[in-house]
This record gives structure tokens, C-alpha cells and sequence, in this order.
């Protein structure tokens, strides 16, 4: 067994809440801007300064405990990533109660399960849309006696509501929870059953933010940092970037409409941004095909395979002066032109959700984009570990944050201990034990390694590893990586247990593969293109490379191209892209029973 931890660095505050920082804001900073949100008359960014936030907070908190709302009490928020999410979330706070967020693409069922096992009091909904999923859901939902439209103007009609709410008693309600008490109940995407409330309190989010904003302090930067997004903030990983740049006074904006991404940030114009690994996966792939449709694709090869040197060399701490040379033209012919794309002030990325991969890594950082990448579950208030600035080790996922220790057991499972670690699950003591012992060491279910320096490396699923008939066991994720980069590959399902060789399954992208089959002299018909000899080639030379991350026990010796989607909306994705492999196994089971006829 393996052990390592990092010493606390800072202090933690031992009383008070998250509110905190808002109105701590708003009496130091008043004038300063928190947030830039579009304006709905003209479609511009307007600020929103501390003193501006502080208000309207306050407003909408009156109108929830008009409505009746009780501290500890559970309401539910459901809506894209905007800012009214973050609004409702503070207000929710100030009123003294819970907030449950809920994707806003979950369906009647999920937004059903979510209300009922809450027991929430209220919902805010953003759309139409929205409210007819909570209609479903609400006849046998007596506990739930509210629910408000963001559309119908939700913050106004709680603002005039709480009209005769005194300033006082908003601050009695206000500071009525500690670091002790419940924040938000988040609920797990589902991946290996029905989603469990992760109870996460003021003093999880107070600890991870203390530690986090802290060693990342290039990104959040009161006087010049700035954050666009884009990620659900129904999922940790977003929820913990707006706590932070509250707490930090980093500006931020919100965006929901990724279509509408690249023009968004280069109005926005961030200094650091956060996504999965899939929209870095896709940004470089897009770029590489717009290159060869321009007939530039031999020099943006060049150029990449010049980045990732350049990369390498900053790692071993020499740059070859060949490198540095080919690394200062290709900056002005092709970086710069991705940096601009990004709004060109952009200097770092926070990843996670799942690995990365070193190619893009070095890629990114050799481009001038350092992708800090980090590690964490809904269970851990997002990052127990993270790559920072000047502690960076392409392919891991960082060193653990100060005051967090990591375990790797007997059977190489992870396990970390830290004050970000969840109170347990909502009403679920079975589940929480099965996960949490008693001395606070939480179970991953990754494995993993950690080298003596203390970077922590991912390795795979500890529930998904397959079996073969020949015994060997074989960790899926690396090879369902290493496949997902390659630009016509949107999804894939590594397969093989008990089976006397893995397989795979692949999905094609639908965004790349237009512009494949014109360069290519091909029919755009999917069930045409997926037996078509080429394309069945490159996802075979996909296949080759994936394999040379394993052994030959382990690599994958056949697969099959579907014309089929895997998506958030069918079932197979979670609103994070993590593949719901049961849900596939079960759909699918025809086409990898054909695998090995």
C-alpha cells in the first residue's frame, strides 16, 4: 500500500457560510465587477458589480422565505448554465436552505427520482420545457408546494414577494448554517445505477475553495482574471469554478449555447477556461480538418508535432535549438491563429472528467495554452488533485491539493481523505458505507498509481475492468481515449469480458465526417460509409495506435463501425459525455455478440 499526502498550506475558516463572500464583496469591492451577463434588449455583455450581485441575491432570498421556504429545506434548480443559475443558487444559500441542481436535459423520470428522494420544497425551472418535466412528476410529489419559472420572470415575481422581508431577518436566515451543514445535494450521473444525492456542506466547498484558489491564484486573479462558462453547472466541476470566482472576485460569464462558443469567447475574451477532454479533443481535430480542406494539412501536422516537441523539451528542461526555431514560425503562422480563436488572452485550461491524454497535453502547452488537468468525483467537492502552474506533469492528474492524502490500495483502487471528501449520501447510509470508512478514507472505485513525487495517475475503472477467457484483466479506458481522439471517432465501448479476445464498437462524428467523405470522394449516406474500405482503414489505424498503449493480450483485435448515435438525449452519455456502459452493453448486445461469431 502506498501512501502520500500534501501539508495544509492555508487556514480554513472554522464558522460562517458561503454567503459570505458575497456580501464581503460587495462591501469591500462594491463598484468592482463580479459577473458580465448578455443583455437580453441588446445581446451585449453588461456587468454586474458586488454591490449589484449583493442586491439582487438578497431580493430573490426574501421571496423564497416569503414563499415559506425553511432553512435545511431542499430546493431544486433545473436550467442551462446562465446567470440566473448562479443567482438562485446564492439566494437559496442566503434563504438558509439547499440547493438540488438537475441537468436541464434530465428526463420526466430522472427530474422525478431527483424531487422525490430530495423531498424538495420548490423548483426553479428555466423553460417551458422544464416545467412540463416537473408537471409529470408533481401529482404524487406532495412535499413539493412551489414551482417558478426563470422565463416568466421568476426573479422579479420573488423579489416583489419579499417585499416585507426585513433586512434583519435576511441576515438571521443568512447565517443560520455553518461549515457543518448541508450546501447542495448533487446527484451522481448514473453510470452504474440510480443516481445518489451526494451531501456536500458549506465546509466541503470552504475547504476545497480555500486550498484550490490559493495554489491557482494565476487563474483566479481579482484585477485581471476572468473565466467564460460553459459547462453544465447542474455538474461539480462548474458549480466549484463559480464558487471560486466569487470568493477570488474573478470575473465571469456564463454561456449555454455552444454553437455559439467560439464567437462568445472571443467577445468574452477569458483568461482561462475549463471544459472536458472531448472539447479539446474536438477543438484540435477541427482545426486539423479545416487545415487539409485548406490544403495546409501538411503544415499544421508539422506545426503539432512541432508544439508537442517543444513541450517535451520544456518537461525535460532543454529545448533543442532546431525545435525553438520551428516552434517561433509556426507560432505566428499557426498558434497565434488558435490562441485568437480562444479570444487571445486565454492562457490556461482547467480539464477533467477524464484523462486528457499527454499528445494533446503537450499539444496544448506547446501552443501556449497550458491544460492544468486535475482529478476528482461529485463525492469530493470536484479536485482532490491538480496539476498547477508550476507543478505540472503531462499525463497525470497532479499531486493531491494541500490538507488531501491519497491511498493506493492492495488492489490498486484509489483512496483519498481530505476535508473536500462528502458528508455521505442523501438517506442512503448503505450506499455511504459501502464508499466512506469510518476514519474518512473515501473509495474511488479508480485505480490508479502515484510516483514519488506524489503525481497521481488514472489507469482505469476498478467496476469496469474486463475479464478474458484467458484470464487477462484489461482496463478499458485507456484504449476508449486514445480512440475517442481521433477526429472521425465521436464514441466507442471497449469490450471482451469473459470473451477470449477484447473488441470494440465505434460511433462516427457526425461533424467530421462530412467533410471526410468530400475530401475522399465519398457518399455522405452512413449506412453506406460505415463497411466503406478507407474509412474502415483509418478507424483501423485509430485501433493501431490505441494499441500501443497496452499489451497484445490487451489490444483490441476486432471492431465494428455503427451508424448509430450515442448521446446524452438517447440514454448512452451522461450530461458529462462519461459513456453509461450498462445502457450500451444492453442495447448493443447483438452487435458485440456478432464480434466474436
Amino acid at each position: 500500500m502506498r501512501e502520500f499526502s500534501t501539508p495544509m498550506t492555508t487556514d480554513i475558516p472554522a464558522t460562517g457560510n458561503l454567503t459570505d463572500d458575497v456580501v464581503t464583496n460587495a462591501r469591500d469591492r462594491a463598484s468592482s465587477v463580479q459577473f458580465s451577463r448578455r443583455s437580453v434588449a441588446t445581446g451585449a455583455w453588461e456587468d454586474v458589480t458586488m454591490a449589484q450581485f449583493l442586491a439582487e441575491v438578497s431580493g430573490v432570498a426574501k421571496g423564497l422565505i416569503a414563499a415559506g421556504i425553511e432553512p435545511g429545506d431542499r430546493v431544486a434548480l433545473i436550467s442551462k448554465t446562465r446567470y440566473e443559475w448562479t443567482l438562485f443558487d446564492y439566494a437559496i444559500w442566503f434563504a438558509g436552505a439547499v440547493t438540488v441542481p438537475i441537468y436541464e436535459t434530465s428526463s420526466s423520470e430522472q427530474v422525478h427520482w431527483i424531487l422525490s428522494d430530495s423531498g424538495a420544497r420548490a423548483v426553479v425551472a428555466e423553460s417551458a420545457e422544464h416545467l412540463a418535466r416537473v408537471a409529470e412528476s408533481r401529482a404524487d410529489l406532495d412535499q413539493l408546494n412551489h414551482v417558478w419559472s426563470i422565463a416568466d420572470n421568476a426573479v422579479d415575481t420573488l423579489t416583489r414577494l419579499g417585499g416585507d422581508i426585513s433586512d434583519e431577518e435576511l441576515e438571521k436566515r443568512r447565517t443560520t448554517a455553518g461549515p457543518a451543514d448541508p450546501a447542495t445535494l448533487i446527484y451522481t450521473s448514473g453510470t452504474t445505477g440510480r443516481p445518489k444525492g451526494c451531501v456536500l456542506t458549506h465546509g466541503n466547498f470552504m475547504f476545497e475553495l480555500g486550498v484550490a484558489v490559493d495554489e491557482l491564484e494565476r487563474l483566479f486573479h481579482d484585477d485581471s482574471g476572468s473565466t467564460l462558462l460553459f459547462l453544465p453547472l447542474a455538474h461539480v466541476f462548474a458549480r466549484i469554478i463559480q464558487v471560486g470566482c466569487v470568493k477570488s472576485r474573478t470575473r465571469m460569464g456564463h454561456t449555454a449555447d455552444i454553437k455559439q462558443l467560439l464567437p462568445d469567447l472571443a467577445e468574452f475574451r477569458p483568461t482561462f477556461i475549463l471544459a472536458v477532454p472531448r472539447v479539446f479533443e474536438k477543438v484540435f481535430n477541427t482545426a486539423s480538418q479545416r487545415a487539409t480542406a485548406d490544403g495546409r494539412g501538411k503544415i499544421f501536422d508539422a506545426a503539432a508535432e512541432a508544439a508537442i516537441a517543444y513541450s517535451r523539451g520544456l518537461e525535460r528542461g532543454k529545448v533543442p535549438l532546431a525545435i525553438r526555431a520551428k516552434h517561433a514560425v509556426f507560432d505566428k503562422l499557426v498558434y497565434g491563429k488558435l490562441r485568437t480563436a480562444l479570444g487571445g488572452k486565454c492562457l490556461y485550461a482547467v480539464s477533467g472528467g477524464a484523462p486528457l491524454g499527454e499528445r494533446l497535453g503537450h499539444f496544448y502547452r506547446g501552443i501556449g495554452l497550458v491544460v492544468l488537468e486535475g482529478y476528482g468525483l461529485t463525492e469530493t467537492t470536484a479536485a482532490l488533485t491538480a496539476n498547477l502552474p508550476d507543478a505540472t506533469k503531462i499525463g497525470t492528474v497532479g499531486r493531491p491539493l494541500p490538507g488531501t492524502a491519497v491511498r493506493v490500495a492492495d488492489d490498486g483502487e484509489l483512496m483519498f481523505k481530505g476535508g473536500q471528501v462528502m458528508a455521505g449520501y442523501w438517506r442512503n447510509e448503505q450506499a455511504t458505507a459501502e464508499v466512506l470508512e469510518a476514519d474518512g478514507w473515501f473509495h474511488t472505485g479508480d485505480l490508479g498509481e502515484v510516483d514519488d513525487e506524489g503525481f497521481v495517475r488514472i489507469t482505469g475503472r476498478k467496476k469496469e475492468i474486463l475479464v478474458t477467457a484467458g484470464g487477462k484483466n484489461v482496463a478499458p479506458a485507456v484504449l476508449e481515449d486514445r480512440l475517442r481522439s481521433h477526429l472521425l471517432v465521436d464514441q466507442c465501448i471497449v469490450v471482451g469480458d469473459g470473451e477470449p479476445f477484447i473488441g470494440a464498437l465505434v460511433t462516427l462524428d457526425r461533424e467530421a465526417l462530412p467533410l471526410w467523405a468530400e475530401q475522399h470522394g465519398k457518399s455522405t449516406d452512413l449506412a453506406r460509409l460505415v463497411d466503406d474500405a478507407d474509412l474502415q482503414a483509418e478507424i483501423q489505424a485509430a485501433v493501431d495506435e490505441a494499441n500501443k498503449a497496452v499489451s497484445r493480450a490487451e489490444s483490441i483485435r476486432k471492431f465494428a463501425v455503427l451508424p448509430d448515435e450515442w448521446t446524452e438525449e438517447g440514454g448512452q452519455l451522461t450530461p458529462s459525455l462519461k459513456l453509461k456502459r450498462n445502457v450500451v452493453m444492453r442495447e448493443f448486445r447483438d452487435e458485440v455478440a456478432a464480434l466474436y461469431r
